[in-house]
């Protein structure tokens, strides 16, 4: 049994957070080998003066990352997979390569459900029969629309059944699918939005017309008086602003006549409130609901889903088999087993607790150290909009979060129009130990900054 050498420190809370960091630390540096068994978590609870259950929530976090392993009869042991090894690159920058992830909005990936999703992994393999491998409905195999369909229509309040869900590559995917089943018609974009996804809208065919976004969200009227005849929208929680869409535009939007495009991201994380029905319940003939795992489980499975009125969805579901042929099925029936046996809302359930421990000790260290600086956008997902002080310069103060490991994005390249200096920043990869120094870091290094 391995003697560990934990060093936790109490004022900075989030103590199961620091145990979890302490091994996983050590596991990475070789201190701790695969094989080895840890204390009991009773034994370890008492070694540091905490309670059992501190220790228990670290066990299980480093279990779902797939560090450790829990067996019965033996323990907890450091997992065989878990070799000492470099971190990956976390910038572009740093290796002068294109960097396509880490993005303010990614999820913490270190906390993917390795064991239980290796678990679904291994049922598919030992039951499903060899015929499932074969080409099938490119709309997605049967067992993973039905299991998504009861889910959205639970969790989301969402009008949907199989036969009007389509599994595509993700969200980005979906709407690439939708424009071109659409033709050339004119798109309303929020302003600011995601300049990421703008090339994609294009690509398909959309001609972009932009509508300002403000406290409630999107300007229903700019809307109506644009000409659009599609408006792509994140109600849930806008991106970037944070913004929730209020009740009377909501209202408003579904009296507008034309097709609505509904961005679901970062629904499943709602902090201080039940989450927000989706806008697709409320008039299922009109809106497409867009949705998938990639904040929820991680962007690189790559599985996301279209609901959309019952012509679309065919319309969609034959582009699907036009252009690839459909998704990976081993992944989709993995996906179906995970939600079937409860692991997709327990997943759910852990990370909204963590990513909302990690965004209070970003809240709490920015109104310490940086007072000035303006928090918005912070009751849901994995991102806070930050709008600063008049006479800062967000590429750089964009930079120099960058430089400290913040995933951070100025505003600026989002705008149609201009706006005051703000910037994005992810809290999903900054553990709740460690924002106090970082934002104290990020002042030091903004001490030169001017305000007007």
């Amino acid at each position: 049994m391995a003697d560990l050498h934990v060093e936790i420190r109490r004022e900075r809370g989030a103590i199961a957070g620091q145990i979890a960091s302490e091994l996983r630390g050590a596991i990475r540096e070789g201190r701790l080998r695969p094989g080895v068994r840890l204390p009991a978590t009773r034994q370890l609870a008492g070694d540091l003066g905490v309670s059992r259950g501190v220790v228990v929530e670290a066990y299980e976090q480093l279990v779902a990352e797939g560090f450790l392993v829990s067996k019965v009869g033996a323990g907890t042991l450091v997992a065989e997979a878990a070799r000492r090894g470099p971190e990956p690159p976390r910038t572009g920058a740093e290796t002068g390569l294109p960097f396509y992830g880490y993005r303010a909005t990614s999820p913490d990936l270190t906390s993917f459900p390795r064991e239980r999703w290796l678990a679904s992994i291994r049922h598919v393999l030992g039951t499903v029969p060899g015929d499932a491998f074969d080409y099938g409905d490119p709309g997605g195999v049967p067992e993973l629309r039905e299991e998504l369909a009861g889910h959205l229509r639970r969790v989301r309040a969402a009008d949907v059944g199989p036969d009007n869900l389509v599994i595509v590559g993700g969200v980005a995917q979906g709407l690439s699918l939708i424009l071109q089943v659409l033709g050339e018609v004119g798109l309303a974009v929020e302003d600011p939005t995601s300049d990421r996804q703008k090339p994609l809208l294009r690509r398909a065919g959309a001609e972009l017309v932009h509508v300002p976004v403000d406290g409630e969200g999107l300007d229903v009227a700019a809307l109506s008086a644009s000409g659009a005849e599609v408006a792509l929208v994140t109600p849930a929680h806008q991106y970037p602003t944070g913004v929730v869409l209020s009740p009377a535009r909501r209202a408003a939007l579904m009296e507008w006549g034309g097709l609505v495009l509904e961005d679901d991201y970062d629904a499943e994380f709602r902090f201080d409130r039940d989450p927000v029905g989706c806008l697709q319940g409320l008039a299922p003939d009109r809106v497409v609901l867009a949705g998938s795992v990639s904040k929820s489980l991680a962007p690189g499975l790559r599985l996301g889903w279209i609901a959309a009125p019952r012509h679309l969805a065919k319309a969609v579901r034959r582009a699907r088999g036009e252009l690839d042929l459909g998704s990976p099925v081993i992944d989709q029936y993995a996906l179906a087993h995970f939600l079937r046996t409860g692991g997709y809302d327990r997943n759910l359930r852990r990370m909204r607790r963590e990513y909302k421990t990690r965004r209070d000790a970003l809240v709490r260290a920015l109104a310490e150290h940086l007072p000035e600086v303006e928090v918005r956008g912070i009751e849901a997902g994995l991102h806070a909009y930050l709008h600063l002080p008049r006479g800062w310069d967000e590429q750089v103060v964009a930079e120099e979060a960058q430089a400290l490991g913040l995933s951070a994005e100025p505003l600026g390249p989002m705008r149609h129009r201009p706006g005051p200096p703000a910037i994005v920043v992810g809290f999903a990869r900054l553990l709740a130990h460690r924002a106090p120094d970082v934002v104290r870091a990020l002042k030091v290094r903004m001490s030169g900054q001017s305000i007007d």
